[in-house]
């Protein structure tokens, strides 16, 4: 859909970037030629951002490592190299680790409730296990802080062909220790998918027979250059990469990956797995305390990734749980204090029954996503995402949002299609016949500027490129496309709704978002309509939904979270 422009009552909002010496550079020609024009400007020469590319990395030993201001001098001398057909100076990202902060009570379990049926209905695992299913032959690599890759419940199971360290720039990806132990997460999160199974050691990995990687990329600068090297490691040995991070979950952040990361998303998709696409798993999100929704967030609303939220034990949303159109399935994490948290891996050799949040949901699926992958390494990334919409269900999931889709579905903002069931997707897997090629229909909505002062629909008649290659008949993904301005960004919510009936809710108001900066060229994601069919009339709905006093209901509820 093309850009809707909105006007009213703009303001300019400016944030300070802060600058780094790191450049990235695209160069026709090949690595020589890249060097030389390294040698000329006196740049360090750091090799190329992805294999085979003409994107490289340079770095100015002479430029201060972070800075407010841009280094006019070098851009300019970069500028004037006919070879150089883009550059860019790299920018410090404000990334999160997405754990919940809670130290429960709760005595030590050592039993691992989500997969062994102590809950009804569990992961189904040990169905999925006893079909013969236990991640042999999969490679996963946790995107974080590092890995203890010399846990005595990891170490089986560690491959160093997939692990870097992005921060420290060599092949040990051993997380930094600390008093606070502040490093352990990604630890954490590999210990979910691949601990050693009847080794005495902590609990067992849903994928215990697969192999595990690190990347320690949290723990230090964070730019678009190591986020897109990081999403782009191995592609061709690397088959998952798991993800528990995002910009910040504050309420009023709209931010997702830059050019680099954008590309390495595409790549790993279009090239990865010898042509199969690569396969990242998201967490969707820990900002539900602060009404932040993960359609804000770039990494968990791309077509590329395959968003994960949370449930709880007892099949309620969790407290920190985000919702957005987005979300793609569920699994089990955290709930209140006297609710039971995921068993794992934790840092200095240690187990643990404290992981919590959505960045303890996404590792579970990527570990259930092996299995299927085991049962059909000829899936496609966009078959795992069709597996993961039917293995998905309602299960005793409660919300007050669940609709039924036009193809007799339900789904719902906070769930998706439901919690991951993995006997049903390695079945599924076994049998499933690959998709065909991915089509793309774009659609122009509104090519004139708009005013809004409250409420605003736009009903449009789609043919969905009916009659052309790009005609689609099935919908997979729908993405909108959004300019606006607004005098106050959350105070928006806005919602697409298909010609079978299906209301997808875009963003949701934000009270936290204060924003006059509006959306720029926003893609907003839904998977709501999946298998629909497309043709008919879209509606597009904009409306004022802060009249209820966000400023009052901010200052006054002291820490708690405002009431709805």
């Amino acid at each position: 859909m093309r850009p809707l422009a909105l006007l009213c009552g703009l303001r300019l909002a400016l944030a300070l970037e802060v600058y780094t010496n790191s450049w990235a550079v695209r160069i026709p020609g090949g690595a020589s030629e890249a060097g030389r024009i390294a040698r000329k400007q006196h740049f360090s020469y750091l090799g190329p951002i992805f294999e085979g590319s003409d994107y490289y990395h340079l770095q100015h030993r002479g430029v201060t490592k972070k800075s407010f201001n841009p280094h006019r001098g070098q851009q300019l001398l970069l500028k004037k190299e006919p070879r150089v057909h883009w550059f860019e100076q790299q920018t410090l990202k404000r990334r999160k680790r997405r754990f919940v902060s809670v130290v429960p009570t709760d005595p030590w379990f050592y039993k691992q409730w989500y997969m062994n049926n102590d809950v009804s209905p569990d992961l189904n695992v040990l169905s999925a296990w006893s079909t013969g299913y236990t991640g042999k032959g999969v490679v996963v690599t946790v995107l974080d802080d590092g890995i203890e890759k010399d846990h005595p419940d990891l170490v089986n199971n560690y491959d160093s062909k997939a692990s870097y360290d992005f921060n420290g720039n060599d092949p040990d990806p051993q997380p930094r220790y600390s008093p606070s132990n502040e490093n352990r997460h990604g630890t954490r999160c590999a210990g979910e998918v691949a601990g050693v199974a009847n080794n005495g050691i902590c609990g067992t990995g849903i994928a215990y027979n697969a192999k595990i990687g690190g990347v320690r990329m949290l723990d230090g600068i964070i730019t678009d250059i190591i986020e897109a090297k990081s999403l782009s490691l191995k592609p061709q040995h690397i088959h998952i990469y798991s993800a528990s991070w995002g910009p910040e979950d504050d309420g009023k952040t709209v931010d997702g990956p830059g050019i680099l990361a954008m590309e390495a998303f595409y790549r790993g998709t279009a090239n990865g797995r010898e042509g199969l696409g690569s396969l990242f798993v998201w967490a969707s999100g820990n900002g539900g305390f602060h009404y932040d929704n993960c359609n804000c967030d770039g990494y968990t609303n791309s077509i590329y990734t395959l968003s994960v939220g949370s449930t709880t034990e007892r099949g309620e949303v969790p407290w920190y749980s985000e919702a957005c159109a987005s979300i793609l399935t569920t699994t089990y994490s955290s709930g209140v204090k006297n609710e039971r948290q995921i068993v794992t891996t934790d840092v200095r050799h240690r187990c643990t029954d404290r992981h919590t949040g959505t960045s303890a949901s996404a590792p579970l699926a990527a570990a259930i996503i092996a299995l299927a992958l085991e049962a059909n390494p000829a899936l496609t990334w966009r078959d795992m995402q069709h597996l993961v919409v039917r293995s998905s269900n309602v299960a005793l999931l409660k919300a007050d949002d669940w609709v039924l889709n036009g193809v007799g579905r339900k789904v719902s903002h906070h769930y998706g299609y439901g919690l991951l069931d993995a006997n049903i997707m390695v079945n599924l897997a076994k049998k499933w016949e690959t998709v065909r090629p991915q089509r793309r229909c774009l659609i122009r909505v509104i090519s004139s500027p708009q005013t809004i002062a409250t409420h605003l629909v736009v009903h449009r008649n789609v043919t969905a490129c009916a009659g052309t290659p790009n005609s689609i008949r099935s919908l997979e993904h729908v993405q909108a496309r959004i300019t606006l301005s607004y005098s106050r960004r959350g105070d928006l919510e806005i919602s697409l709704t298909s010609p079978m009936g299906t209301k997808s809710v875009l963003v949701d108001v934000r009270p936290y978002d204060t924003s006059t900066k509006g959306y720029r060229d926003w893609s907003f994601m839904s998977t709501h309509s999946w298998d629909e069919d497309p043709q008919g009339v879209w509606s597009l709905e904009l409306r004022n939904k802060g009249d209820y006093n966000n400023n009052e209901c901010i200052t006054h509820c002291r820490g708690l979270a405002c009431p709805r």
